[in-house]
């Protein structure tokens, strides 16, 4: 079963590859020390306009009297428990960056989610949620997006900027060698790749149900396979050792194997099942005009087969959770058993990656 269904995902990488936004958040305004003091706020999210002209800052802080929003180090705006500004007149940078300073409790560094580049798409800050029990998803640290062989120099320039010290490429082999990542000077490369020499299939499924039905049975190949199991062990663990080494992860759309990659960091560090479903279908808003164009270029039948293997749908990730469940009954038996992560990984995982 485990072969078939790597077989099947297998198509549906091999058939992605060459295909040729929302909001944002948080870890302390200073990097490295985590006040004593709560965060107060429930929600809080950045986002940017299409031109980059504007940020729309909005927020949710029960208990709280006033909160002052900063950027380039003055109050730009403010507002009381909930509030929604628009913030224009900013100097251009790579991003904006905005501090939400409440009256009482910690206050929130916040950026749009997106990383607009000349060359990838879909590339984002993995951080900036909030989890059960109150603490938030640091931004500015873990990125994850699609493939990377058409960076420009700009683009390489800007990720330097960000501190990329680490690229996970979870790809494989034919992969790499047809596209190879263009990453920083001083970046370390590493292949994780979660396919590994699994077989593939040839053409197109005969149906879009079929199409679904390959996509749901990836995600679950995405839990069980060997090949995969050791990718996302590479990266977790990476990332746990880390010790504030900034790191990005990516496959060829960034929505499947980068979806899971990401759904299982934001779980393992406490995001609840509702805000990793958010995370995971993000990718349709972010991939949508270049999943229109190559549907656009097909013959209408055809493109109706292949438009769920374009998607990101809630049923495919459901999926992979379903098999978590099914083969190891917890999330955190699938974290200890099938990628290594003993609960001192996973404390490491929290302590660099959680304010609060």
């Amino acid at each position: 079963m485990t072969r078939v269904r790597a077989s099947s995902y297998a198509l549906a990488a091999a058939l992605l590859v060459g295909l040729s936004a929302p909001v944002a958040a948080a870890h302390p305004a200073s990097h490295g020390h985590t006040s004593h003091h709560r965060i107060p706020f429930t929600a809080a999210t950045v986002t940017a306009s299409e031109d980059g002209s504007s940020y729309t800052v909005e927020w949710n802080a029960p208990g709280v009297r006033h909160v002052a929003v900063r950027a380039g180090g003055r109050t730009v705006a403010s507002g009381g428990t909930s509030g929604k500004v628009t913030v224009r007149g900013l100097p251009a940078a790579d991003r904006q960056w905005f501090d939400l300073v409440p009256d009482r409790g910690q206050g929130l560094h916040l950026a749009d989610r997106e990383i607009r580049l000349d060359g990838a798409v879909n590339f984002r800050d993995a951080g900036g949620y909030r989890t059960t029990d109150g603490h938030w998803v640091r931004m500015g640290e873990i990125y994850r997006t699609a493939a990377l062989d058409k960076l420009t120099d700009r683009d390489l320039a800007k990720l330097r900027r960000l501190g990329i010290s680490v690229d996970y490429d979870l790809r494989t082999q034919a992969e790499r060698t047809s596209g190879p990542d263009r990453v920083p000077a001083g970046s370390r490369y590493v292949v994780a790749d979660v396919l590994g020499d699994l077989g593939g299939l040839s053409g197109l499924p005969a149906s879009p149900e079929a199409s679904a039905q390959l996509m749901v049975d990836a995600e679950k190949t995405m839990v069980s396979a060997p090949t995969a199991q050791r990718a996302y062990s590479t990266v977790l663990h990476g990332i746990a050792d880390a010790d504030g080494a900034n790191a990005l992860f990516h496959c060829t759309a960034g929505k499947d194997r980068t979806g899971w990659a990401n759904a299982t960091l934001l779980t393992a560090l406490g995001v609840p099942r509702e805000t990793v479903m958010d995370d995971y279908l993000a990718s349709n808003t972010y991939r949508a005009k270049e999943n229109a164009a190559t549907l656009a270029a097909m013959p209408p039948a055809q493109a109706a087969v292949y438009k769920p293997m374009l998607d990101v749908r809630p049923e495919y990730l459901n999926s992979g959770f379903q098999e978590v469940t099914s083969r190891y009954g917890t999330f955190d038996r699938y974290l200890d058993k099938a990628l290594g992560l003993s609960h001192r990984d996973v404390r490491d995982l929290r302590e660099d990656l959680l304010v609060g």
